[in-house]
């Protein structure tokens, strides 16, 4: 069974964006000075999160998967990477795609093979307690 924790995944994502490996490169999507990129709008269904590489040149689909990701997350993330290409990118922007989940499959790791666009990181949920003066 999956923690419970797993259900604030994108809010501690997001809250944590800047310590984490893809925020090194990359910031969360604005528009008009607004940090717009999460559950943004397509026209098949909300991305989790959308992000845009410091330098511009990349627009970066993420995909979050509480527990087990299947090979079906990578048509899902296709889709969404689709409508960014067609209705966000400019002509000189790359398009690429992030999956997140607690762990993979033969299955999805068989997709992703062929999916040189599309990476897999795994996340790892962890809880400590502490006594003593704060």
């Amino acid at each position: 069974n999956a923690f419970a924790l797993e259900k604030h995944l994108e809010d501690f994502l997001v809250a944590n964006w800047a310590l984490t490996d893809l925020g090194k490169d990359f910031d969360i999507f604005s528009e008009e000075g607004e940090p717009v990129g999460r559950q943004y709008p397509s026209d098949t269904g909300p991305i989790d999160i959308l992000a845009i590489s410091k330098d511009c040149k990349t627009l970066l689909v993420v995909e979050l998967k509480r527990g087990r990701a299947s090979d079906v997350v990578v048509g899902q993330i296709q889709r969404y990477m689709g409508y960014v290409k067609a209705e966000l990118a400019e002509s000189y922007q790359q398009v690429r795609g992030v999956i997140i989940a607690l762990e993979d499959d033969l299955r999805l790791r068989r997709a992703l093979s062929v999916a040189s666009n599309i990476e897999f990181y795994r996340y790892r949920v962890s809880f400590k307690l502490f006594k003593g003066e704060v």
